[in-house]
């Protein structure tokens, strides 16, 4: 699963997906579920927009009194027949940009949180659904969440999930209409997403939300 994550800054949101930012916003090391952060969609000129979501979809058609739990992320292998995810990923499908995210390992010691991220820290891209969801006031209130797949061989040394992590070539495509084979296309954008990432532990200093900055990813230490 990916429960925390770090985003990216707004300069190279603006630099690397060729994208200007209207809304001003600042990096959120420690992001959690419930927050407003950073996506990047296709508006309706067909130009990539980017701004902030909040974290946990909420379907359009959403009439139960309490908002949906539990729609942080989406699991790849059922979110193109699952009702929850179905028109998302037909219709509406976001780039979550960010630095990396976190994971909890269980040790013998406890859960040792761990930082993920690309070599260099190079910026990631998580494939992401979206939905606008209109509230009982009226408001509408546009919502997102994380697909994720099964970890790759390496990182299962940590957890037995991990987002999808779209490599720039896809990203187009993914922001693009897909007419048909919904259920193939996501898929095939799953094979291809990357794998291969470094980690290493960092304090529990990240374990509360409200913890911020970049203390959260600090190696832990020794």
């Amino acid at each position: 699963m990916c429960g925390r994550f770090v985003s990216r800054e707004q300069a190279a949101i603006e630099r690397e997906y060729n994208i200007r930012v209207l809304n001003p916003f600042e990096r959120v090391y420690n992001a959690a579920p419930s927050m407003q952060l950073p996506v990047i969609r296709r508006a309706a000129g067909g130009e990539r927009e980017a701004l902030s979501l909040r974290w946990g979809l909420i379907p359009h058609w959403w009439s139960r009194p309490g908002l949906p739990t539990s729609t942080i992320n989406a699991r790849s292998e059922e979110a193109a027949s699952k009702p929850m995810w179905r028109s998302a990923v037909r219709h509406t499908r976001c780039l979550v940009p960010a630095l990396g995210w976190y994971e909890w390992k269980v040790t013998p010691e406890g859960k040792v949180p761990y930082f993920i991220h690309a070599p260099a820290m190079a910026g990631l891209c998580f494939a992401g659904l979206w939905s606008e969801w209109r509230n009982p006031s009226g408001d509408m209130q546009p919502s997102f969440a994380i697909l994720t797949r099964a970890a790759s061989r390496q990182m299962t040394a940590v957890h037995d999930r991990m987002p999808v992590v779209l490599p720039e070539a896809d990203w187009a495509e993914w922001l693009s209409d897909w007419p048909a084979d919904h259920t193939q296309r996501l898929a095939e954008k799953v094979d291809n997403s990357l794998s291969e990432f470094e980690f290493y532990a960092v304090s529990r200093y990240v374990n509360a939300p409200r913890n911020q900055g970049e203390r959260c990813i600090e190696p832990a230490a020794a």
